[in-house]
């Protein structure tokens, strides 16, 4: 479990990097400091389940869920060209936590099962 404690803290990280910018951005709308607000209460998540995976895991399907949404809703943005510079990485980050998320997950399972 102790790879997994390592992938989640990571991933909480990456989220409060990605937010605490843009809760104090100038000029943010209060719009945008909802996004990095929840973006921030997700990496607090992953930070807590990182604590203790084997019992918190399955909380990890709401960040499944969230950073699929997310990726949906803001590639054809990033597409169009529409979106903030740097949203493609963060997106592309996002779809990286996703996969591990998701291997966790099922190998949980496997072994609860």
């Amino acid at each position: 479990m102790r790879k997994w404690s390592v992938m989640l803290g990571v991933a909480a990280a990456y989220n409060l990097v990605v937010a605490v910018p843009g809760l104090f951005a100038t000029g943010a709308s209060v719009t945008e400091r909802i996004v990095a607000l929840l973006v921030g209460c997700f990496g607090l998540l992953y930070l807590l389940i990182a604590r203790d995976p084997a019992r918190l895991g399955p909380a990890l399907w709401a960040g499944v869920i969230g950073k699929i949404g997310v990726v949906a809703l803001m590639a054809p943005e990033v597409a169009a060209g529409r979106a903030v510079p740097g949203t493609g990485a963060i997106l592309a980050g996002d779809m990286v936590f996703t996969v591990l998320f998701v291997i966790f997950l099922l190998r949980a399972a496997r072994r609860s099962g």
